[in-house]
């Protein structure tokens, strides 16, 4: 590698130092916290996680209840299987959930340790005790759209929702979690690898029992599930590589590193028609401070040159925070 790809390499570092500090002030990188300290540092910080993960997963459970039930398609989830299960075991599918949630919590920690905390052990019991009171509350529920395949994409998309929220408050909703960690541990399989592999061999189970309809709905729906997680979760925390070149760079790196709070480089340029002197400036940026980023360029210098990627992991060490030197 050349000297002076060394050098652009060592200030991308630099560069994404300044990004951590940021990430962990704003409380937008998790830190791993045991036990009640998990949930909170104050009575009051506490019982309002405890409030979003409990709403959280009565979405999930409700979810399960009123789409996935009735459907009797197995999409990749532990009710999924309970649902299945049901055919052989005469309990309702609240009954199973938790007693193969507690199974999976318990191997999980013989197994894994530490691994899974209190968040995660909430949610599991909490998980089949909200399908269980709607189980009670509606005991002939049938179903809501009458169509086993509106039944499976209105899940989806409603999981979906609370899955996003157990995931932005760093908890899961146990199950499937429990396996995939097992096997990335003991087989060395990728987390993502395993969860698809754990879910596609739970929808294939639905084959035992019920028709060629069912199964291909739990297949694709299992299929479909992973495509909208990656789009409420995963693609929500990518963040964006911004390169820009303009005549305004003075002002948009004071704006930048002032204003919006963010890390940038700045490197020498020189155009290829007239090899006139250029500044490129590179910073990255969540999604909510790439349209402010955006924004801001539109008006300072519309016609400035912006090109972007997708950075989906960073690593970098905490540097002290950035304020506006006085007169400046």
């Amino acid at each position: 590698m050349s000297t002076q790809e060394d050098l652009k390499e060592d200030s991308l570092n630099n560069e994404s130092k300044v990004h951590l500090q940021e990430d962990k002030q704003e409380g937008k990188l998790p830190v791993k916290k045991a036990g009640l300290k998990s949930f909170g540092d104050t009575p009051g910080q506490i019982v309002k996680e405890f409030m979003i993960l409990t709403i959280a997963v009565a979405i999930i459970g409700a979810a399960v209840f009123f789409f996935l039930v009735p459907s009797h398609a197995s999409v990749s989830s532990i009710s999924g299987l309970a649902i299945v299960l049901t055919n052989v075991i005469p309990l309702p599918v609240s009954y199973i959930t938790m007693i193969l949630n507690v199974l999976l919590l318990i191997i999980g920690f013989i197994l894994c340790g530490s691994e899974f905390g209190l968040k995660t052990v909430y949610t599991s019991i909490m998980l089949p005790v909200f399908i269980r009171i709607f189980e009670m509350l509606l005991p002939n529920y049938k179903s809501l759209t009458g169509n086993d395949t509106l039944d499976v994409v209105c899940y989806i998309f409603v999981v979906s929702v609370g899955l996003a929220i157990l995931f932005n408050r760093n908890a899961s909703s146990g199950g499937l979690d429990i396996v995939a960690k097992i096997l990335n541990i003991y087989l060395h399989i990728d987390l993502g690898k395993a969860m698809s592999g754990a879910g596609m061999l739970i929808a294939l189970s639905s084959a035992f029992f019920y028709p060629s309809k069912t199964v291909v709905l739990s297949v694709l729906g299992t299929y479909l599930n992973g495509i909208v997680l990656d789009h409420f979760i995963f693609d929500q925390s990518l963040k964006r590589r911004v390169c820009i070149v303009s005549d305004e760079s003075e002002k948009i790196r004071d704006w930048i590193v002032y204003e919006l709070h963010s890390g940038a480089t700045v490197y020498k340029a020189y155009g290829a028609l007239n090899l006139d002197p250029k500044e490129e400036i590179i910073t990255i940026v969540d999604k909510n401070e790439y349209q402010k980023l955006r924004t801001y360029l539109a008006e300072v210098d519309p016609y400035a040159f912006v090109t972007e990627y997708k950075v989906a992991a960073m690593q970098y060490m905490p540097k002290p925070p950035i304020h506006r030197p006085e007169g400046k």
